[in-house]
């Protein structure tokens, strides 16, 4: 045997051991050897593996354009997985599902109430401006006959004066929505009015929120501007109050807002906006515990019945083809524990959809193999014995099949990764990659253990290499 073919197979079996060493689970070594640091760790399980909390959620596009409800909705699911990681909960998963809903699941979380509060407690942040005249009559006759009395009560109460209902339009600071919204939202701070001495809230916008306040405050100057939290009004500051300038804007994309604030108060609302404003509300329609015993139930099917399946897929090579049949199960070995290290190692997500995409990548890595050892099979009878240059007809011969076979398979994987979520997103993802590391075992790997066995006394065994 050639000393680079040693080297290889020395590699190769190192490799093995050492990536196997890295996947094995602590619960299959024995008491005394403890595996150290990251190698220690766990796979990281999904939720219908683990067990944990679903919530669905569903976003109120009322106050949204048609043309940016897919624009709020991604930055929706950014600022609620960015708000559960800073709150420590661990493998959050948050997912857009249809035109306007999101689901979140948390895998090994036991408590629904501590997720659902934290979603619930980002606050929607927006600014708006005071409807005109004309604005405040056509709402009011919009609302029934009770709403009109509590804001007439409240008006009068307000005011120390009886107002008539035809009036009451005069004496109400109606608001309505604008595109500011907390999406656009930079940071917020606690801050200290330099006057009154009264903890105050600082906000600064990004570069594209920065312009809507200056064409907003442009739009507005001496004139009310609303600041709204989940709803609620917190302050209405005139803009440009202490600027007689007949006409100005806020440059710079920073405002204040202000209230009857606690210390605590205003460094909570500080904290909650730099955690994520949601740019629109969200209301919980959905959730689903799911425990742990279902959980592990159903990793241990799955991990079950993938394992029958590669036993019977590796049985069959070896029945079929003999020592070619081996030398492939070696391979398919190498690529099995390699990309479970690769799931492992970049601490990926394993859900059922994930193993089943994993065990159906299994299935096309020994069918680019089978393909490999027919083709040698013709070589061996044509040339009625076994060689290097055999070898290399027949995996140059089974390359266009194997190529054109795992290529479809990848660019269906593609469409479906980005055109889907969830599950069928996750079995994608893993049966692409699958695909990626099944080429490099099948051409490179099975192919230099061929070449290696080959130097050896075995290649003179004809048998073991035909059927």
């Amino acid at each position: 045997m050639k000393t680079q073919n040693k080297i290889f197979l020395v590699l190769f079996f190192l490799t093995i051991l050492i990536f196997g060493f890295f996947i094995l689970p602590q619960r299959f070594l024995p008491p005394n050897i403890k595996k150290p640091g990251f190698l220690g760790e766990p796979f990281k399980l999904g939720l219908d593996l683990k067990g944990g909390i679903s919530l669905l959620y569903e976003v109120d596009f009322s106050q949204v354009p048609k043309e940016r409800q897919g624009e709020v909705l991604r930055g929706l699911r950014e600022i609620i997985e960015r708000r559960i990681n800073i709150f420590g909960i661990k493998e959050p998963s948050v997912q857009v599902e249809g035109e306007k809903r999101l689901r979140i699941e948390i895998a090994g979380a036991t408590q629904p109430e501590e997720a659902m509060k934290i979603v619930g407690e980002a606050p929607f942040l927006e600014f708006r401006e005071e409807m005109s005249e004309e604005e405040k009559k056509k709402f009011l006759q919009s609302l029934s006959k009770e709403e009109v009395e509590r804001l007439k009560k409240e008006a009068e109460e307000s005011f120390k004066t009886e107002i008539k209902e035809e009036d009451l339009w005069q004496y109400l600071p109606l608001f309505k929505p604008t595109e500011l919204t907390g999406r656009y939202l930079k940071r917020a701070s606690l801050e200290f009015n330099p006057t009154t001495y009264e903890p105050e809230v600082l906000i600064e916008f990004d570069k594209e929120g920065a312009k809507l306040f200056e064409k907003l405050t442009e739009k507005n100057w001496h004139k009310p501007l609303a600041i709204f939290i989940d709803q609620r009004l917190i302050s209405a500051p005139i803009v440009g109050k202490d600027d007689p300038s007949p006409k100005g804007s806020i440059k710079g994309g920073r405002a204040v807002i202000s209230g009857n604030f606690s210390v605590e108060e205003a460094k909570k609302l500080a904290q909650n906006l730099n955690a994520g404003a949601l740019p629109a509300p969200v209301k919980l329609i959905a959730v689903q515990t799911i425990g742990p015993t279902l959980g592990r139930e159903a990793l241990d099917k799955a991990l079950f019945a993938g394992f029958l399946g590669i036993l019977a897929v590796l049985l069959f090579g070896i029945i079929f083809y003999k020592f070619g049949g081996l030398l492939s199960c070696l391979s398919l070995i190498f690529y099995g524990i390699l990309i479970l290290s690769i799931f492992k190692g970049l601490k990926m997500t394993l859900t059922l959809s994930g193993i089943a995409g994993f065990i159906l990548g299994f299935g096309m890595a020994i069918d680019g193999n089978i393909l490999v050892m027919e083709r040698l099979r013709e070589e061996i009878k044509r040339e009625k014995r076994i060689s290097v240059g055999a070898i290399e007809k027949a995996f140059k011969n089974a390359w266009p099949a194997i190529r054109d076979g795992n290529l479809t398979t990848l660019i269906i994987c593609i469409i479906l990764f980005y055109i889907s979520s969830g599950f069928v997103q996750g079995f994608a993802f893993t049966l692409g990659l699958s695909n990626i590391i099944n080429l490099f075992s099948v051409m490179i790997v099975a192919k230099f253990l061929y070449l290696s066995f080959f130097e050896t006394k075995l290649s003179k065994v004809t048998w073991i290499w035909t059927r």
